[in-house]
């Protein structure tokens, strides 16, 4: 079992920076690829971006391409996402997910692979 704690999470103006950490216990973490999800309210929760197992490589969907970044810190058992130039567009409860030797950008997209997630960080961008 892995548990999974997302925080950073809040109110932030158009064009601002958040960094969410998704920290990790149980398990072994740096086997696990770890994807981030979004939820806006009275829409689908979205695939927002991923770090593979390896760490070699990172996903993202086109709305976040070139302002947000996935990093991880295996020593850490932590994954981050950067979010920069933030658009109220962006509102939303994000989520952190891990997928044991998620590799793939299809499976990692698709949120029903996944084995484990947080409970969530709300991120609201006000305009």
């Amino acid at each position: 079992q892995v548990q999974l704690i997302e925080s950073g999470g809040r109110l932030v103006q158009d064009g601002g920076s958040l960094r969410l950490s998704c920290a990790a216990s149980g398990g072994t973490f740096s086997t696990y690829a770890v994807g981030w999800f979004r939820q806006a309210p009275g829409k689908e929760r979205e695939f927002v971006g991923a770090i593979t197992w390896t760490g070699d490589n990172t996903y993202y969907t086109g709305s976040v391409e070139g302002r947000f970044i996935i990093a991880r810190d295996n020593a850490k058992n932590t994954v981050y996402l950067q979010m920069n130039s933030l658009k109220p567009e962006d509102t939303a409860v994000y989520y952190c997910a891990a997928d044991r030797y998620g590799i793939v950008r299809s499976r990692l997209a698709r949120d029903y692979e996944y084995d484990f997630w947080g409970q969530g960080t709300q991120v609201t961008v006000s305009s």
